[in-house]
């Protein structure tokens, strides 16, 4: 059941079908960490000395038109930022002698359908970078529609964003304008459609083992 941006259950079950244990489990709705406001600041920590040093390093200006919002929560930080200004805020984070995130570790995808923020941003793009100078964590986050699915490439800055970024390429159909052979890297060439998307179709074959037979994914049960 759903409640402005949050959803109480667990896996989808109504009623008295819950055996699973986390009927009381509260989450929050897809799509509600986008929609959710921003962290007041002082963020805590050594937060804010991030946030002060790289509005410093890219001017003040950039920053706020950078910045769509920032969300500390569980003891992490994540900057959402406009993706025309991605490479920028990239270059001051990995080479200001006060940010030193020398390391992207991870790029991925996320398809927040039916609740993607404004203007339709369902797609997002979720990016880990790591100071191994400060040993420090942080996230920097884009969205685009699926209508215009276009994010510059970060290989430029970071090489080893290489391979994260195909593969978010192949199963959300995110497009990174820059990438040096953005191709597919997980299904065959002429695949259609992105498998990780919300609203591509389950599909599947059946499957027999031991004289017992299972239905495909998508016929056997109704997913909500």
């Amino acid at each position: 059941m759903s409640e402005g941006p949050f959803r109480t259950g667990a896996f989808g079950v109504t009623g008295t079908g819950d055996t699973s244990g986390f009927g009381g489990l509260v989450r929050v709705e897809p799509g509600g960490a986008v929609t959710l406001h921003s962290t007041d600041r002082p963020y805590g920590g050594w937060f804010d000395e991030v946030a002060d040093a790289l509005a410093e390093a890219v001017g003040q200006q950039v920053y706020d038109a950078a910045v769509r919002r920032v969300v500390v929560d569980r003891g992490e930080i994540t900057w959402f930022v406009a993706r025309e200004h991605l490479l920028v805020l990239a270059q001051a984070l990995r080479d200001d002698d006060a940010l030193r995130f020398e390391l992207c570790s991870s790029v991925s995808g996320v398809d927040y359908l039916d609740s993607g923020g404004p203007a339709g941003e369902r797609l997002h793009v979720v990016v880990h970078l790591t100071s191994m100078t400060y040993r420090r964590r942080i996230r920097l986050e884009v969205a685009v529609s699926a209508e215009d699915p276009r994010v510059p490439s970060l290989t430029g800055v970071y090489p080893t964003a290489d391979w994260h970024e195909r593969e978010a390429f192949d199963m959300f159909g995110i497009v990174f304008d820059g990438h040096p052979a953005l191709t597919r890297i997980l299904m065959p060439d002429d695949w259609e459609g992105h498998p990780q998307r919300k609203d591509y179709p389950l599909g599947g074959v059946p499957v027999e083992y031991h004289g017992a037979s299972t239905p495909p994914p998508d016929e056997r049960r109704s997913y909500r």
